[in-house]
């Protein structure tokens, strides 16, 4: 699938997402059609099969997140694709699979809401959710992906976080990103870095499927490989038992966040645009991101020192290339597809370090350049 690698394809964000799944080495998808993801699943009920993998259509989200969380602990790398009303019936089993460890890719591709909103409309409206959508303290990655390409290397990405981490990550993609189609040449299965969960180094008897390494991550057994594993939506110790001592359950939540602080040199990922001398600055993330990367170059055309900085990794929050950012500029444009979840983000950080300015739509109507670059030159 990926022997050559100056050949170009013509896909649709959804169909790279497809391929950047299987060359991480997902063995199995099962998910529920909904618009705008559908695409996803389609391809894939078609390619899966073709490499020893297995594709299910669920009756419904709730099954689906579950059906890829026992395939993970199974030792099978995994993924399921909704939009806004799937994903919120997702919530609770995302928190377990947050408390249980269990390495799972979800990719939303987000449409208008609240509900059933605007199905063929884009939207940005899940960023929070994404993030604070299951409840309790919990680690949780999310990527967002701007084009094809992005698609196909930032889902392998999402892959090899997930492993490494033993950690949920979400692809936040949109109905722009899913269906625009650009030309691509995917790179050669053996010149793509993939990663797989640590297996452990000690025999049965001394396993404790939740002790973390010294970057806090546990190594993982697959169910049937001759370990004991206990799975639990419980607070639980080492060993994987449920617990109320206080010091087992401090010492267990400080650990989840832990392993991902550690980790949030290679987690945190974004994309600096014409930023060296830049007076004012957008920052943006998804689709969005470009249209913001024709206005800054309008704006540059017009005397305008403008710059971009695209957030690929939203959460944990890239406050380590913001913070610079902001300091370094007089204002920062945010433009969002919502009323502004990313910028409470850049407020948050900010500190009044400049003038942070909104700019947001929320009518199922895409954020145009001509509209970010007009927000750059009032600026």
């Amino acid at each position: 699938m990926f022997e050559q690698k100056t050949a170009r394809q013509l896909l649709q964000g959804n169909e790279a997402i497809a391929h950047g799944a299987l060359a991480a080495g997902c063995r199995l998808f099962a998910g529920y059609p909904i618009t705008p993801a559908s695409e996803i699943s389609e391809l894939l009920s078609v390619l899966l099969p073709g490499v020893d993998g297995t594709f299910i259509q669920m009756e419904d989200e709730i099954a689906s997140i579950g059906a890829i969380i026992g395939a993970s602990l199974a030792g099978v790398k995994s993924l399921t694709a909704t939009s806004g009303p799937g994903f919120s019936l997702m919530m609770e089993n995302l928190g377990f699979a947050c408390v249980a460890e269990v390495p799972i890719v979800i990719v939303n591709v987000m449409r208008g809401g609240p509900s059933t909103g605007l199905p063929t409309s884009p939207s940005q409206g899940d960023v929070q959710m994404a993030r604070w959508g299951t409840h309790g303290d919990h680690p949780v990655v999310v990527l967002a992906v701007s084009s094809v390409m992005d698609c196909f290397s930032i889902t392998v990405t999402a892959f090899n976080i997930a492993e490494k981490y033993r950690v949920p990550v979400i692809i936040l993609s949109d109905e722009v990103v899913a269906h625009t189609r650009e030309c691509v040449s995917l790179p050669a299965q053996e010149d793509i870095k993939v990663i797989d969960r640590i297996k452990p180094s000690v025999p049965p008897e001394w396993y404790k499927p939740y002790a973390g390494d010294n970057r806090g991550v546990p190594s993982m057994v697959a169910f049937g490989d001759g370990y004991r594993h206990h799975v639990t939506g419980l607070i639980h110790d080492e060993k994987g038992y449920p617990t109320q001592n206080s010091r087992e359950v401090d010492a267990f939540v400080r650990r989840l966040t832990r392993k991902i602080t550690l980790g949030f040199h290679e987690i945190m990922m974004t994309q600096g645009y014409l930023l060296e001398d830049a007076e004012v600055a957008v920052i943006a993330y998804g689709s969005v991101s470009r249209s913001a990367k024709s206005a800054v170059e309008d704006a540059r055309d017009h005397g305008v020192k403008a710059g971009l900085l695209q957030l690929i990794t939203l959460f944990p929050f890239p406050r380590s290339q913001v913070v610079p950012l902001l300091k370094g500029c007089r204002a920062i444009l945010v433009p969002e597809m919502n009323l502004g979840q990313i910028s409470r983000e850049v407020q948050r950080v900010n500190q009044t370090a400049c003038r942070v300015v909104k700019y947001n739509r929320v009518d199922g109507q895409f954020i145009t350049p001509s509209e970010i670059y007009e927000e750059l030159i009032k600026m």
